[in-house]
């Protein structure tokens, strides 16, 4: 056994990772942290999982390399025998659209990405969502990073706690091993990784970090590691304490009804600033998961407005909070829609779009054909599972069913009478870069139902709010 290996199996242990006969899903980017991870799991030290698989995202940011990582990744798994799944999404489109530089954006794909993915692969095996695992290859290295990152930049406990063994489904099983751990079990077993060239232009914050800040202190402060885990478990286990008290405020002084978090002001002034601000950001993030990249000084903003009959401020991500009737509410602004998600739909299989409502699919009989706006029926077999969900894209096509060209998608919601402002809420189903369906506008051509159709799949989008048309003025 390895030292990496006896790491990670006490990791697991400790933190019930792995529980028994649940679905695990690994993200694999190349990368030796990742790679290290996946030679783990087909050893057997992640327990034993009833499915695992893996899931690597392509952010289509560096040509070729990016392209040469995802072979990598499916090759290696073709060889260990692991069902392995590539999904390749624009990251520079979807930060330019959401306002969001390239690792936030990243990181958001990733994981909505990863969270759909476990989802089908829970359905597919038989077990509950919620004992899905996604495995991430975080080490202590990026919880240093992290941490000194945050420090610069400024962050309260929660921040500086770093990154978490386990976050909800999220489990890290090597964040209690050093990057140095990880090279070492690699070159051991003769097992190549890829380099991300990006990770050593210091120029990013991280990478300096990396390259340049922790080398310096550590020269200085040999011991560094070893304070920096005993530091980092007590802020986590008091963050902790403190989380877990704002929650208890959170459940009695604040209320969501109708999409509208509403907070009562008298009993959140009994408060102190510190828990008030904890119990305004937990309830903030519970509401609206968005809300979690939400800087320090729009919580300050809130917490203020607790106290100011007039109060009334736009947040980012189209949020919106003022003072009514002995209430600070904070909602979604009517005039700001953001871009759905992406996703993977399986078959069978439900899709959370959040804001955007929710886009299901499930095989039907062929006497069951439905056609209309919202529910669509294609042809199983003329397409391959999962579908990708996401927003419209610039540059976009499709066959418009009983049509034989091909019409741009912006134009079909031009004549369907989309308000630009709500088209990016509408939710576009692809299969790889084919365009099957705008939902509640049209279907493609090319996957429809025909005389030759063996099998059929139902798919319906469930518009948000009950009774609404989010695609209207």
């Amino acid at each position: 056994m390895t030292a990496l290996a006896d790491i990670a199996r006490e990791t697991v242990r400790q933190h019930g990772m792995v529980p028994d006969a649940c679905v695990v899903l690994a993200m694999v980017s190349g990368g030796a942290d990742s790679v290290a991870l996946l030679r783990l799991a087909a050893e057997g030290v992640l327990g034993a999982p009833s499915a695992f698989s893996v899931l690597h995202v392509n952010h289509c940011l560096r040509g070729a390399e990016a392209d040469a990582d995802e072979a990598f990744v499916l090759a290696l798994c073709d060889s260990l025998g692991i069902q392995a799944r590539s999904v390749r999404y624009d990251v520079t489109a979807y930060a330019e659209a959401e306002g969001l530089n390239l690792e936030d954006a990243g990181r958001r794909i990733r994981y909505s990405l990863a969270e759909s993915e476990l989802d089908r692969c829970c359905a597919a095996a038989g077990v509950h969502p919620r004992e899905g695992r996604v495995a991430t290859a975080h080490t202590f290295d990026d919880r240093l990073e992290t941490f000194l990152a945050r420090l610069a930049t400024g962050a309260g406990s929660a921040g500086l706690r770093s990154i978490a063994p386990v976050r909800g489904r999220v489990v890290r099983p090597l964040i209690d091993a050093g990057r140095a751990d990880v090279t070492a079990y690699l070159t051991g077993l003769g097992q190549p990784w890829r380099e991300d060239a990006t990770n050593a232009d210091t120029s990013r914050q991280r990478a300096w970090v990396r390259h340049d800040l922790l080398p310096v202190i550590e020269r200085r402060s040999p011991a560094f590691r070893t304070t920096m885990s005993r530091t980092l478990r007590i802020l986590a286990e008091e963050d902790d304490l403190l989380a877990e008290m704002a929650a208890a405020f959170s459940h009695d002084f604040a209320q969501v009804s109708d999409g509208v978090l509403g907070f009562d002001r008298s009993l959140m002034q009994t408060l102190t600033r510190p828990m008030a601000r904890r119990t305004v950001r937990g309830a903030l993030i519970d509401a609206f998961p968005e809300a979690s990249r939400l800087e320090f000084e729009h919580t300050e903003a809130i917490v203020d407005g607790l106290a100011d009959e007039g109060f009334a401020r736009d947040l980012p991500f189209g949020l919106r909070a003022e003072t009514e009737y002995g209430r600070l509410n904070i909602s979604r602004k009517e005039d700001v829609h953001g871009l759905v998600a992406p996703g993977l739909l399986g078959l069978p299989g439900r899709l959370d779009l959040g804001a955007a409502g929710v886009i299901e699919a499930r095989e039907v009989p062929l006497a069951a054909v439905a056609a209309g706006a919202d529910t669509v029926t294609i042809d199983t077999d003329a397409v391959a599972w999962p579908l990708l969900v996401d927003s419209m894209r610039d540059g976009d096509r499709i066959r418009p069913f009983g049509m034989t060209g091909t019409k741009k998608v912006g134009d079909l919601l031009t004549d369907a009478k989309v308000p630009r402002r709500l088209r990016g809420r509408v939710p576009v189903l692809r299969d790889g870069d084919r365009v099957v369906w705008v939902a509640g506008v049209r279907l493609a051509e090319d996957v429809r139902v025909t005389a030759e159709t063996a099998r059929a799949a139902e798919l319906t989008w469930h518009r948000p709010g009950a009774g609404t048309n989010p695609l209207s003025e």
